[in-house]
């Protein structure tokens, strides 16, 4: 009988492989090759999977979103306004391990979105399903009374969007995790 794989377990263990290898030696150590050699398969295996590196970065930074959105909907259970937009922030920024190598899959993405505009739109409709969450709690906060600052809530998202993302560089460039927080919790003094 012939084996049974499941291709969505392996496409996850190779991302998985892929983070590890970008934790440990950056993101130019992850070849096909050293992606097939951390999963423990053949480097012909990969091809099924992921045709190109930059397929299986694409479907990394996927994984990261969809990653991330989940801990968030899950952590913001029955919050709304600050309290689910500091949650929002907390899930995103880099403040533990696991959300410091997702940066490290992030950034590079980054980089080929902007040569290519399959990425690039990936990234926009990622970054545009963020904007609306934030502007849903900022709406929120400010029909509660928690926010009462006169700045226009789009320019408070895209202030606080382009924080988030800058604090994911700034973290894997080694800033001190508990300075980001202190600037994230900060910011939020501003909103009153």
């Amino acid at each position: 009988m012939p084996k049974i794989v499941d291709h969505d377990a392996r496409r996850l263990e190779l991302v998985e492989a892929t983070w590890r290898i970008i934790a440990r030696m950056g993101p130019e150590a992850a070849t096909m090759r050293q992606i097939a050699l951390e999963a423990g398969f053949a480097n012909g295996a990969l091809k099924p999977y992921f045709p190109s590196k930059d397929t299986l970065l694409a479907f990394a930074f996927g994984h990261v979103l969809n990653r991330t959105n989940a801990r968030i909907a899950e952590a913001k259970q029955g919050q709304r306004g600050l309290a689910a937009l500091r949650i929002f922030c907390q899930e995103i920024l880099p403040l533990d391990a696991e959300r410091l190598n997702e940066a490290r899959i992030v950034i590079p993405f980054w980089q080929q979105a902007v040569q290519d505009p399959e990425k690039s739109d990936l990234y926009r409709r990622s970054m545009d399903q963020w904007r609306a969450a934030i502007l849903a709690h900022l709406h929120e906060a400010r029909i509660d009374g928690e926010v009462t600052t006169a700045v226009e809530d789009p320019i408070i998202a895209a202030q606080l969007l382009d924080m988030l993302l800058g604090a994911q560089v700034t973290a894997v460039f080694g800033d001190d995790l508990a300075d980001i927080q202190r600037r994230t919790d900060d910011y939020f003094t501003l909103l009153r």
